[in-house]
């Protein structure tokens, strides 16, 4: 439990995150394209060559939506940490991943980050700590998007100064990643089988914890194997809805909201099921093989293609 005398949630509210930068290239985006299952079942796909390939002399590779969690770099985990707020950072679980885009992401940029603490909350047991994140292109000025990381700090509650639990949030409800999901059959559903040494490979765009790699540290926590990360879970669904829906124009893609439910082996298929509902897409994402929902959310678009 955290210890309240050392822990002031107003003061935690007014506390100030040190600015922090992030530097990428085209070789970066391409490997984090690969790295949620880019061209993984079809090395030509007509719709995903273009992220990792000069395409039809193309002069720079496009960039997925959801390379925008990378680009907030080491400054995720540093931002956690709030003045004596203390917990143990392997009882630590992403819960939610909050994504506004607003310009594409250039081939290759320099990335200056302003972080805020967004929501911070009393369960008792456990804090719920939720960080935004804006990035914005050095060299121009502009904000290309805004990640807001929610994180469950097991073991770091008990810090309300009175009987009703301490809660705090800066942003509108609607912007939260609790969705009903339809009765009705899906709009769309696809399929895409991960690949044994994914974690590997997507631990290389900068994610090393060893919960990922390490087969005796992921059993320590509770795992037969070491697991995918969430964030790729979350790239292999936006990628089925990029698809589906936008008929490969990743542009279209105005939000991302994604809830991490349950773990993924690498090598496990994942089955996305899509529902439209005007310019939202809900979804949930299962793992074919347990029958288990791992992720679930919705996409905002900016419109839809004709072909829709």
């Amino acid at each position: 439990m955290a210890n309240a005398s050392q822990f002031d949630p107003e003061l935690a509210i007014s506390h100030k995150f040190p600015d922090t930068t992030y530097s990428y290239t085209e070789r970066d985006a391409a490997l984090y394209a690969l790295g949620v299952g880019v061209c993984l079942s079809d090395a030509v796909d007509a719709d995903e060559l273009k992220y990792v390939y000069h395409e039809n002399g193309q002069e720079f590779i496009k960039v997925l939506p959801t390379f925008a969690t990378l680009l907030i770099g080491n400054s995720g985990a540093s931002s956690f940490n709030l003045p004596g707020l203390e917990y143990d950072p392997q009882l630590l679980l992403h819960g939610q991943q909050y994504i506004e885009l607003y310009k594409p992401f250039p081939a290759s940029s320099q990335i200056h980050n302003k972080i805020s603490l967004a929501g911070l909350h009393d369960k008792g047991k456990a804090a719920i700590l939720e960080i935004e994140t804006k990035s914005f292109e050095k060299d121009s000025g502009d904000l290309l998007c805004m990640n807001r990381t929610t994180v469950f700090l097991r073991g770091a509650g008990g810090f309300s100064k009175s009987s009703k639990p301490f809660s705090y949030t800066n942003y509108p409800s609607n912007q939260t990643s609790a969705v009903k999901i339809p009765e009705s059959k899906p709009f769309s559903v696809f399929e895409d089988r991960t690949q044994p040494s994914q974690a590997l490979l997507y631990r290389l765009s900068g994610d090393y914890n060893p919960l990922h790699s390490d087969p005796i540290f992921a059993k320590v926590a509770g795992f037969s194997q070491p697991i995918l990360h969430g964030l790729c879970s979350l790239g292999f669904a936006v990628r089925a809805i990029i698809k589906c829906i936008c008929r490969g124009d990743q542009d279209l893609i105005k939000s991302i909201s994604g809830r991490f439910l349950l773990h993924v082996y690498p090598g496990e298929t994942l089955v996305t099921e899509m529902w439209l509902e005007g310019l939202r897409v809900i979804y949930r994402t299962k793992v074919k093989e347990r029958t288990r929902t791992v992720l679930s959310g919705f996409v905002d678009l900016r419109g839809l293609t004709s072909s829709l």
